[in-house]
């Protein structure tokens, strides 16, 4: 195999027309990386109980229905580039009519498609959405057979002010469910006597033996 080395500025341009070429693809991909980042997250808070539901129709405003207990979050999901100068992000106003809607605007580096920092717009478990009536109408990114850009009437432009960073996946678990504590598996009580080495090591299969 022979191997050429690339400038990093023709490793970048290839790298963007990639993202631009595949955009649809890349949206899937980070967001099947942030819900399995969250979820990872749960496993090892001993939080077992979180569902994941998509839905069929892409009209409810919403991509992704996060369920932990008693909590559950439409969360519409949202992305650009770490260092993108994205100004605001356009919400369906029906996301309004959900159980605690909120948007998560994923910032991730392009070379890694590493995730975070977030920015978080949305309330605490169990309250709606902030209004967004105060925040101006959309209009569509075509123009009509005059070339006239039409407002779109559901579409709400939020600004990038908005939203509040959120700095980890902890923190972001922390925004969408509250609490966690609540629903984590108690630890196993170990009582060795005194002095005692024994350690209990497991296999993939759940068997346990005492060394």
């Amino acid at each position: 195999m022979i191997r050429r080395r690339i400038s990093w500025a023709r490793w970048m341009s290839f790298a963007n027309s990639q993202h631009s070429e595949h955009s649809s693809f890349r949206e899937k991909l980070l967001e099947h990386l942030l819900v399995s980042e969250i979820l990872r997250y749960l496993w090892l808070e001993r939080v077992t109980v979180a569902e994941v539901l998509k839905p069929d129709v892409d009209n409810g405003g919403y991509d992704v229905v996060l369920s932990c207990g008693a909590v559950t979050r439409h969360v519409q999901l949202k992305s650009s580039f770490r260092d993108a100068s994205t100004r605001s992000q356009s919400v369906n106003r029906r996301l309004s009519e959900k159980p605690s809607g909120c948007i998560v605007w994923v910032q991730f580096d392009p070379a890694t498609l590493g995730l975070g920092p977030f920015l978080w717009f949305g309330a605490p478990p169990g309250q709606s959405l902030p209004d967004l009536s105060a925040f101006p109408v959309a209009k569509h990114t075509k123009g009509n057979a005059q070339g006239i850009k039409l407002p779109r009437p559901n579409i709400r432009k939020v600004p990038r002010s908005a939203f509040s960073t959120v700095a980890s996946i902890a923190e972001l678990v922390q925004r969408l469910l509250g609490d966690i504590s609540r629903w984590q598996l108690p630890l196993p009580l170990i009582i060795a006597e005194e002095g005692s080495d024994d350690e209990v090591d497991g296999d993939l299969d759940g068997n346990h033996e005492t060394s």
